[in-house]
């Protein structure tokens, strides 16, 4: 059996800070699941473009108000607590954090090593560790 907590996770090289964001990698690809699972958090008024073409990202919103575009389309779709969007197309899309802090649980596969950061497109590079 694996347990964790946040608290494991905070401050250490897990816990990924960028412009407008937050990301507290709870497992990884260390944990040999297959899938890492990810506390993350948009701050308010941030705009994240994203595109992840080497992974498939479900996310979960449990606290804060936005709203999450499709950039192919331009369809968007409201964000609040009890919402939930797969990125199963390996979707460009934006995440705008309106009212809030926007709060995911969010899971990646195949599972992301920590190390990974944002290239110019909003995508992570393939790892083949994972």
């Amino acid at each position: 059996m694996l347990v964790k907590s946040l608290d494991d996770t905070l401050n250490t090289a897990d816990h990924v800070t960028g412009p407008g964001f937050e990301s507290r990698r709870i497992l990884l690809a260390r944990d040999g699941l297959g899938y890492s699972f990810h506390d993350t958090i948009v701050k308010e008024g941030s705009v994240q473009r994203l595109e992840y073409k080497n992974h498939i990202e479900a996310n979960y919103c449990i606290e804060g108000e936005g709203e999450v575009e499709e950039v192919a389309t331009g369809r968007k779709w409201p964000l609040r607590p009890g919402t939930m969007y797969v990125l199963d197309k390996h979707d460009a899309h934006i995440i705008r954090a309106l009212k809030g802090d926007l709060r995911f649980m969010c899971v990646f596969t195949p599972a992301l090593t920590g190390m990974e950061t944002h290239d110019a497109d909003g995508s992570y590079a393939r790892s083949d560790k994972a």
